[in-house]
């Protein structure tokens, strides 16, 4: 790879050219610890295949139908990878994951330090409170293409880690009592909200109510910059979110 090792400069291809693209390349410049050599969206993600320059690191908030560009260009340069792309299904994280034994590589379906510790949090609350009620809400501006976020379904993952649960993606009609056990997801869409996620614990006669909500995308734009700089001095391998900010 083509770093600097005097002012630690690296450089990097952008894949995804929208709202969130663009806020990470002006972070990338602000930080001045990265130069963006390329960006590119899902209309020309084809010219990663072959003629995209080799980058350290390859920055993915785009579409997953570029993952296989995706995947192409960094099994090509052997940069490292840090992809928020959402709306992949089991089958193609597995395949980012495993460019893991060469590269040094993250997805993450939210790059907030402040989802993280809800996450973590909700993890603690869901082994406390086992009998209670869950229902997952989560609020986002009315482009977003998928249902539930990703974000959600992390949270999902935090209170049903071995996923055994049944979950209720919205409900209608005479659905009955609520079964034992039963998680409810729902997804809210409109205006312009950047992303809100609750998780609500129902037990007798108490309610607990865990909130997150991002009043812009910076938020989730600062949060991958510094993933990016850490992932930049790890060994090849497949990180999460939390590995990179919590651990050392």
């Amino acid at each position: 790879m083509t770093s600097s090792t005097q002012d630690h400069t690296y450089t990097v291809t952008l894949i995804g050219a929208g709202r969130m693209g663009t806020l990470i390349a002006q972070s990338l410049e602000a930080d001045g610890g990265f130069e963006v050599i390329g960006t590119y969206d899902v209309d020309s993600a084809d010219q990663l295949d072959g003629q995209a320059p080799a980058a350290d690191l390859a920055i993915d908030f785009s579409n997953r139908a570029a993952l296989p560009h995706t995947l192409a260009y960094v099994r090509r340069c052997g940069c490292a990878l840090l992809s928020g792309t959402t709306g992949y299904d089991e089958s193609e994280l597995a395949q980012i994951r495993s460019l893991g034994e060469k590269s040094a590589v993250i997805h993450s379906a939210n790059y907030s330090l402040g989802v993280a510790v809800l996450r973590r949090v909700t993890q603690e609350a869901a082994r406390a409170l086992a009998d209670w009620d869950v229902e997952i809400v989560e609020t986002h501006h009315n482009q977003k293409a998928d249902a539930p976020s990703g974000t959600a379904n992390l949270l999902l993952d935090a209170v049903d880690p071995t996923h055994k649960a049944d979950i209720a993606y919205g409900r209608e009609g005479m659905v009955g009592a609520r079964p034992k056990g039963q998680i409810g997801m729902h997804s809210l869409r409109g205006g312009t909200v950047a992303g809100t996620h609750e998780v609500h614990f129902f037990g007798t006669d108490e309610e607990l109510c865990l909130i997150h909500r991002a009043t812009s995308r910076q938020i989730f734009v600062n949060g991958a910059v510094a993933a990016a700089r850490r992932l930049m001095t790890r060994e090849p391998g497949f990180y999460t979110f939390d590995q990179l900010m919590f651990e050392d």
